[in-house]
């Protein structure tokens, strides 16, 4: 009897497909938190990713539909790097810990890498519904990791310290950005680092 193996080349195909499209995903990510939503562009990205423009429509229907799955894998990489260091620290200190790495000098610098919410916050309201459901999925998610680092968490009043702690954060890194004065720059955050610490 003569075994007949399936032909393995339809599932090669899709999994050369499925790097392709997370290579486009990985440059996308990037690139709107180097050059903003509108400062990315889909040859720009492909060329990066390696990959011609016209193979773009065949992982994506538009380019609103390729922003709003960078968003999203912006917002989740932003996300896994907090609760990493929220897992990493004692439950006492594990709010400080990640107030102290999301204000930290490395983190000022990594534009490209770190949090989308703090490079793309202002550029939010003009983006289309695709890409803002996906931006407010992961800062909900930013929202609830801060929340549960609160001793009372749960009771009232949490949620609402959680939601001024996040915003605090993210407001502090965009001015410690926007300015051109480093003293400035980390006067903003040590201020923030010592607010928060006492609250």
């Amino acid at each position: 009897m003569m075994l007949i193996m399936p032909n393995a080349k339809p599932q090669i195909r899709l999994a050369a497909k499925e790097a392709s499209h997370e290579r486009i995903v990985s440059a996308a990510a990037r690139a709107i938190r180097r050059s903003g939503y509108a400062g990315t562009g889909v040859a720009d990205i492909m060329k990066e990713a390696g990959l011609t423009h016209g193979a773009f429509y065949a992982h994506f229907p538009s380019r609103e539909a390729m922003l709003a799955e960078a968003a999203d894998r912006a917002g989740a990489e932003s996300n896994a790097v907090a609760a990493s260091v929220v897992s990493e620290a004692p439950p006492e200190q594990a709010l400080q810990a990640l107030v102290q790495a999301y204000l930290s000098k490395e983190h000022l610098e990594s534009i490209e890498t770190g949090c989308p919410v703090s490079a793309l916050g202002s550029e939010m309201p003009r983006q289309s519904p695709e890409v803002r459901r996906a931006a407010t999925r992961r800062i909900k998610e930013m929202i609830d990791l801060v929340a549960r680092q609160d001793p009372d968490w749960g009771q009232p009043g949490s949620h609402e310290r959680a939601l001024v702690t996040v915003a605090t954060m993210v407001g502090t890194l965009i001015l410690a950005r926007a300015v051109n004065d480093p003293a400035l720059s980390g006067a903003l955050c040590s201020a923030t680092l010592k607010s928060l610490a006492s609250a």
